[in-house]
């Protein structure tokens, strides 16, 4: 028997994917700004913080409507399986935020 095949099936089932320190830090965002057009969607987070007049675009990610349907479903399988672990998620009423999204005058 060939134990090589067997390597190369394995290995060509794996993805390899790197995190680099910067990344793996993350970027803390409370606010997440959707649009979409035919053929994708954009995600915006955004830090907004109390007294801060402004705040700016912190990531943006951009993704295939067939990428966005996967990430709600796999929020959501999340959600349940952190729901059912440490109970249900409250959900506070937001203050509307004013969002201002034209030129701002500085190059």
């Amino acid at each position: 028997m060939n134990d090589n095949n067997n390597d190369n099936t394995k290995k060509q089932g794996q993805i390899n994917i790197e995190l680099d320190e910067a990344i793996a830090e993350g970027i803390y965002s409370n606010l997440a700004i959707i649009n979409h057009s035919v053929s994708e969607f954009v995600v915006d987070f955004v830090k907004i913080m109390p007294g801060t007049p402004k705040s700016k675009v912190k990531s943006r990610i951009i993704l295939t409507p067939q990428h966005a349907k996967r990430l709600l479903k796999a929020l959501n399988e999340n959600i349940v399986r952190f729901e059912k672990a440490h109970g249900e998620i409250k959900e506070y009423d937001q203050p509307n935020i004013p969002l201002n999204f034209g030129p701002t005058g500085q190059a």
